[in-house]
């Protein structure tokens, strides 16, 4: 089946960007500084350089893009320039990068990651990123809790320091989907409570949260969770819903749908707390959805900003 054809003959991307009456009812607040940011790889999207990719987002109505670090690093002075140039030109900002180094693997993949870290943040700097990301394994094969603990701490903490030294922020994502925990035989960190304890004990000060609906759903936190936060403490936030029909602990992490799409997750409450600690960088959405991957770009790009816009209308005004 194409894409011609699989747009005529299903009906799920049109569920994935419906927005639920509760929601669609909600009163829109004030304006907030949060920035709708098109990552192309949370939306099965390809593109082959940062100039297709801000293009995409002028297109689709999105705010910031994810930085391509490698393509961003490589390029001369000049290049530089007329990138952000463009960027500015396209009224987009830098959403965040995603970290370049396996820190959960073995210390040779670490070491190895580590030590080409430093010439890829000196690259986003100049490039005038501020923000990283990445997730953490809520289970280990045979690392307890606390050996693993100290072992990403550790790791982190290396990390951290090469980022804090080119003004970059990293962002830890927990993954609380119950049926992630069991994937291996040591549960590890899967809750908001549990990734704040692991950022105090890095104690480098440029270690937030990444959090998405979906881990802050599975994980059981709540609105009280997100408002004892601020500002600083949240470097990037994804934005999804869930299946109907399936029982939280059933729910399967690579089947998700665009925000605001079944009302599963409540998105309102979620985002009006970002708002009240006054939260100003990008969401994207990361739904894993098939429908959505199975579009070519311009689709995909269409569907995604759709259903952010929508969804934020709980916090933006009109």
């Amino acid at each position: 089946m194409n894409r011609r054809e699989f747009l005529h003959t299903t009906s799920l991307l049109g569920t994935a960007v419906a927005l639920p009456s509760r929601l669609a009812a909600a009163q829109p607040g004030t304006a907030h500084p949060m920035t709708i940011a098109l990552t192309p790889g949370s939306i099965g999207v390809t593109v082959t350089s940062q100039r297709e990719l801000n293009d995409l987002a002028k297109r689709h109505r999105f705010e910031s893009v994810e930085p391509r670090t490698e393509e961003l690093t490589a390029m001369s002075p000049d290049q530089l320039v007329a990138a952000t140039a463009d960027l500015k030109a396209k009224q987009l900002v830098w959403a965040a990068a995603s970290l370049p180094v396996d820190f959960r693997k073995d210390d040779a993949t670490f070491r190895d990651g580590l030590m080409k870290l430093p010439r890829l943040a000196a690259g986003l700097q100049r490039a005038g990123v501020t923000r990283m990301g990445t997730w953490l394994s809520p289970s280990h094969a045979t690392l307890t809790y606390l050996a693993n603990f100290e072992s990403h701490a550790g790791r982190l903490r290396q990390i951290a320091a090469v980022l804090k030294d080119h003004g970059l922020r990293l962002g830890l994502e927990y993954v609380g989907t119950q049926r992630n925990l069991v994937g291996n035989r040591y549960p590890f960190v899967h809750t908001l409570a549990e990734t704040r304890e692991l950022i105090a004990k890095i104690g480098t000060g440029n270690v937030g949260l990444v959090l998405d609906t979906w881990h802050w759903w599975t994980a059981g936190d709540t609105e009280a969770d997100l408002r004892s936060l601020t500002n600083k403490d949240v470097v990037s936030v994804d934005l999804n819903d869930a299946p109907a029909g399936i029982a939280k602990e059933l729910q399967r992490d690579n089947q998700r749908e665009l925000p605001a799409a079944t009302g599963v997750i409540d998105g309102g409450s979620f985002l009006r707390a970002l708002t009240a600690i006054g939260y100003d960088g990008p969401i994207r959405p990361e739904p894993f959805n098939q429908a959505l991957n199975a579009l070519d770009n311009e689709a995909a790009c269409a569907a995604a900003s759709t259903a952010l816009h929508r969804a934020l209308a709980v916090v933006r005004t009109p």
